[in-house]
Order: structure tokens, then sequence, then C-alpha cells
């Protein structure tokens, strides 16, 4: 279908709107925009199903700008199309409180499904929306009922193909052939640098290729041919990437093609002369002819269409199968269970185990009651007992499994969970080591940034792990973590605080939640199955562990393996004559959230703190105060060793009797 006269100044408003907004702003790259403005109108005019009126509908097609700095290309479809944002909006762009902001950030603006900018993100992103639909639709799709049928779009740049976090998820892609995934590459051959060849060489055909992607090439400027590879793409059943050639900067005289276009705004005066060559030159700022916003505003009334015939198909759907239509309307609206004490399994009092154990029978405890509860690990399954022990893995030829083999693919894996959270529907959850969070960290940061329900399964938390050294053994870990803004670090002390962290996570629809388990056994203290009794201490962040027989001189807060090194220091300090209490501390960032009357009387306001941690001590003074008098932090502030951790924990100065004598001294 060639294009009209109408496309062509439609198009042109693309990229004129990119232009102006971002000489506005005096901030921004306008060359992305002007350079796809082609491919993203065929894309958005004959392919996109939407409903710019109800940007929340579920059977939507997603459209994912992993470009994130071309987001004046997003926010001027969004705009045309009929969303919610007002031109005015496209004025304030990247302005304090503006719905249009630097990179497209998902809740700020309507018709945005993910954050992205940091490059390969959305790439990653993608992939887990896809990972998530193909398993709702198994579930729940039934024959002449596609409840769950739609299309993954995006836009990725040579920047995302660059990052490694792509080419983690592409390849977890291609082997799970996961069809409906379908990116239009923007192969402009340009980085903010310079030319792409001057880090880039590759044939990125062949590698998509030996993926097991669909891969296509074509002109970005060929409408027709644009509209005849997605096609083809929207036909395979695997995931598809066409390469679009294009120019960056399109219609700028002097700096379309280089790299002036990428970064920066294009200049008055060759803004000026843009608009000269695009036919804008009569034209004010931020036009947009009439019948191009007639045109593309049609997108309103065909979602309006698109979704009342999925109305009529879920109604019918609830008649003809009315138990699969009531669990996915639970699952859809979020519905947890509601008597955890008949679901959480028994911890023995006495017993040792380690936390990871627990946390892998709570997750199998958990799993019947929560049939889109679907996880895994990077290639660990074995030690972070993250398998859900009655299902199959999740396979290019079985989509009911709920057990996902990431393979060694951490970056990969924590951005995949990111677009299944981002989904719905469906509870993602990830295990590794705690150590190996640095490569997930950028992940874990956006899934916070987004308030995205990502539970985190780290395990070998510690120098307690041991042998393996200090590669392996997390010291800064925790407080870097501890360190994102509304990230949630739960570290456990034994079965049932991992019980009562998994729910803790479960209901945090707010933000990701890390669960920081031990190799190592820890015992099951005498609050055992507070859950069954209403005690939610661990819930509550921190709580009181053990209360000494006399006045109490002295607070110990621990977490973790820790609290039970901070109990037989307590019991020893008692034989010596120092009443000490035991504060269990596994959440600094639930026990923040209590009332100041709480945290006073579990920390005790005049009493001496010390806290105890195998990690590093960085920001503990939040706890026990700066005066070196009043607190004392005792913890890890180099690497570890490989050794016993028993050795390892006498060697540096955690173990009870090196404790004892380090708080005696203290205490004077």
């Amino acid at each position: 279908m060639p294009l009209t006269d109408l496309d062509r100044r439609a198009v042109d408003t693309i990229r004129m709107l990119a232009v102006d907004a971002v000489e506005q702003a005096n901030s921004g790259h306008p060359g992305m925009p002007m350079g796809m403005a082609l491919p993203a109108y065929v894309l958005w005019t004959r392919f996109m199903r939407h409903s710019p009126s109800n940007p929340a509908w579920r059977n939507r097609d997603r459209f994912v700008l992993s470009a994130g700095h071309g987001s004046m290309l997003l926010y001027s479809l969004l705009h045309l199309t009929g969303y919610d944002l007002s031109l005015a909006e496209l004025r304030n762009f990247r302005q304090w409180g503006s719905a249009t902001p630097g990179h497209p950030e998902r809740g700020d603006t309507p018709g945005v499904e993910t954050t992205t900018g940091p490059l390969g993100q959305g790439f990653g992103n993608g992939v887990g929306l896809a990972l998530a639909a193909a398993f709702l639709a198994h579930r729940y799709n039934r024959p002449d009922f596609p409840l769950i049928r739609h299309f993954v779009y995006g836009i990725v740049s040579d920047g995302d193909l660059m990052e490694g976090v792509a080419s983690e998820a592409a390849s977890l892609a291609g082997h799970l052939r996961l069809g409906r995934i379908i990116y239009l590459y923007d192969d402009n051959r340009i980085t903010i640098d310079g030319g792409a060849n001057l880090s880039m060489s590759e044939d990125w055909a062949k590698r998509f290729a030996s993926y097991g992607w669909h891969v296509q090439a074509v002109d970005g400027l060929d409408a027709d041919g644009i509209d005849a590879a997605i096609r083809q793409a929207q036909a395979d059943k695997r995931p598809s990437i066409i390469g679009c050639r294009t120019t960056i900067g399109y219609g700028s005289p002097n700096k379309s093609g280089t790299s002036a276009s990428h970064g920066a705004p294009l200049g008055a005066a060759e803004a000026a002369l843009t608009r000269a060559e695009l036919g804008w030159a009569d034209q004010p700022p931020f036009h947009v002819p009439t019948d191009v916003t007639e045109h593309m505003s049609q997108a309103i009334a065909a979602g309006r269409r698109a979704e009342a015939h999925h109305r009529r198909l879920l109604d019918d759907y609830g008649v003809a199968h009315p138990a699969a239509a009531a669990e996915l309307q639970a699952v859809l609206s979020g519905h947890l269970p509601t008597d955890w004490a008949a679901i959480l399994p028994v911890f023995e009092v006495g017993a040792s185990d380690a936390t990871r154990n627990a946390s892998g029978k709570v997750i199998n405890a958990l799993a019947p009651h929560l049939p889109t509860l679907l996880g895994g690990s990077a290639d660990l399954a074995g030690s972070t007992k993250t398998d859900i022990s009655d299902s199959c893995d999740f396979a290019a030829d079985n989509r009911a499994g709920r057990n996902l083999r990431f393979g060694v693919r951490e970056h990969g894996m924590a951005a995949v969970l990111n677009g299944m959270a981002l989904y719905g529907g469906v509870i993602p959850y990830g295990g590794t080591f705690l150590v190996f969070s640095d490569y997930m960290r950028a992940s874990m940061r956006l899934a916070a940034l987004m308030g995205l329900r990502v539970i985190y399964v780290l395990t070998h938390d510690s120098i307690g792990l041991g042998e393996d050294g200090p590669t392996h053994q997390p010291i800064e870990h925790l407080a870097a973590l501890r360190a994102i803004p509304n990230m949630t670090v739960i570290r456990p002390a034994d079965g049932v605080e991992t019980g009562e962290a998994w729910k803790a996570a479960l209901t945090n629809t707010a933000g990701p939640t890390v669960l920081a388990l031990t190799r190592q056994n820890v015992p099951n203290w005498p609050h055992a199955n507070a859950y069954r009794e209403g005690n939610t201490g661990a819930r509550q962040g921190a709580y009181v562990l053990h209360e000494p027989a006399g006045p109490c001189q002295v607070v110990l807060i621990a977490s973790g393996s820790e609290v039970s090194v901070a109990k037989e220091t307590a019991d020893m300090l008692a034989a010596s004559g120092v009443q000490a209490r035991v504060v269990s501390m596994p959440s600094w960032e639930l026990f923040a959230q209590q009332p100041v009357a709480y945290r006073q009387a579990v920390l005790g306001a005049d009493l001496p703190r010390v806290a105890i941690e195998a990690g590093s001590p960085m920001g503990w003074e939040r706890w026990v105060g700066n005066d070196p008098q009043r607190g004392l932090i005792l913890g890890l502030d180099r690497f570890g060793a490989s050794a016993p951790y028993e050795t390892l924990y006498a060697q540096f100065g955690l173990d009870a009797t090196s404790l004892v004598q380090r708080i005696r001294e203290f205490l004077g």
C-alpha cells in the first residue's frame, strides 16, 4: 500500500514534533525519532492493536521503546493516536512534573509499557512480556477462545544490541521460540561517539539467526517493504527482528547521518533548515495538521471496537469455562491466599536447616495455591532451591511449565523478570547467589524504580558459604541492595522468618523484594510457626528474639545466620554477668515502616547497641547511632577467604567467643 500525501505529512509531523520538543527543552535526542518515524508510523497505523482510551486493556499489543533516548518518537505517537497526552505535555518535554520525561517512564505517561533508557533493558523486558503471555495463554486459552493473543513489538537500537543484557535475553527468547516478539532494529549505524563501526563490525543478522530468530532487513524509507516484513514476522513461529536501514536525523540538511543529531538539539539554524527541507517552513513549532490528527486518532474507535469484541469473548468464555474464568480473574486481580497458616510449612523448633532449603519448602507449599507463581534460576536451581517440584520446565514445546531455566544469564534473567511483572497475572521470581546480584543490579534498580513485584531468591548470602572463597562470598552486597530506593531486602534467621519473608514479598505489590538466604544450617527458634499464632515480628522488620532474665545492659542486633551467633554470644555474656537482649532484624526497610514507639521498644531508647552482620558495616549507623560510646558495628570491611565457614567466622572475629570479648571491651 503506497504512502499517500496524508501519510507523508503524518510521518513528517512525528519528525518535527521531535525536533521542536528537543529544541524547546534544549536537551534530548532528535535523530532517532527523525530516522525511525516511517517504520514506527507503519507499525502503529497498520498493525498495532491498542486502545488509546484504555491503555490498560489486557489484550492489547505491547510496544517497548528499548531505544528510550528516542522518547519523543513514542510521545508523538501516543499524542497523535489519541492517548491522554496533550500537546502541552509535548511542549513541556523533559521539564519538572511533565508527563514527558527524558526517557519513557512507566506510570508517568499513559501508553508507556516500561521504563527504558538504560540500553538493552527494554529488549529484555519485551522477552519477559512475551514469556508471561505465552504461559497465561497456554493455561487459559481454549479452542475458539483466544483470550490472550497479541504481539510484543519494539524498537531497538545499535546500543541495545551492543549491551550484553540484550544478548542474554535474545538467546533465551530464541531457545524458547517466543514467536510473538517483533522488534524493529534502527540500523542507522551511528552512535554518540561516531559511526557504529568504531566499535561494532559483527554481522547482526547472522548473530540473531544463530540465536534462532527470524531475521529480515528492509529499507527504512520503504513503507511497503516494512509492511511486508512485519506480516512475515507475524506468520513466523520464531521471535523476529527486522533491520530497518535508516538515516539518523533524516531531514536535517547538515546533521542527518551523523552523530551530531544523536544526543543534542539540532540548533535553531539547523532546525529552521530542517523545517524547510520537510515542507514545514511556514508552520509554527508543534504544528499538527488537522487531517493528520483526524487520521491517526482513528485508533481510538478501532481500539474501542477491539475491546468490545474482547469483552464479548470473555463473557462467552465465562459461560463455557466458568472455573478457568474464575481463576483467570483471580490471578489478574492479584488475589492471594488468606489462610497462610494452612499453607506455609511447619518448621520444627530446635531443628537446623539452611534458609535456602526453607525457602524451597515455602515455594512448594505456595505453588498449589498460586497457580501463576513461576520462576527459576540462572543455572543454579539445585543450589537456590527454586524448583517447583510438581511442575515441569517451561520450554519451546511446553508452555505449561512453571520452572524457568534462564541459563547462566543473570542480567538477562532480571530483565525478563521485570517484563513478566509488567505483564501482570504472573508472580515471577528468580534465583542466583547473592554475590551475582552484581550482574543483575541495573535490572533490579529498574524494578524498584517501576515498583514491580519481582522476588529475588539470592542464596549463599555471606562468608558462611565457606570454601568457594572470596569470589563467591558477598561482602558489600547487602549494603548495595539496601541502598536502592524502594527495594525491600529481607535476610531471615530461620525457617519461620523465611516463611514470613515470602509473605512479605508476595504482598509487596509496590516494589521488588530480595530474599537473602543461607547455605549453612541455622536453628529454628522457639517462635516457631509464628505466622500460625499471629506473631508478625519478622514481617515488622525486627523484633525481640531473646530478653535476658535480668535488667538489660546491651542490645545485640543481627540478621540472618548471625542471629544464632548473637544468641550464643548473649548466653556467654549472661554467664559472665552481662545481660543482653537479642534482636533479629531481617529487614531494615520493613522495620523503618513501623511506628517510632515500636522501634524504640525493640531497640531500647537508652541502651547501648551492637550490630552483628557478616558483611559490610556500611549503613548500620542508622540503627546503632554514630556515638562510638553507645553503638558498635561488628561486620566485615574486607573480602572473605577460602575455608570452612566455622573457620572463617572465627578468623574474622564473628564467632561467639570473639564477639564476647569485643562487646565486653565496648561496654568497658
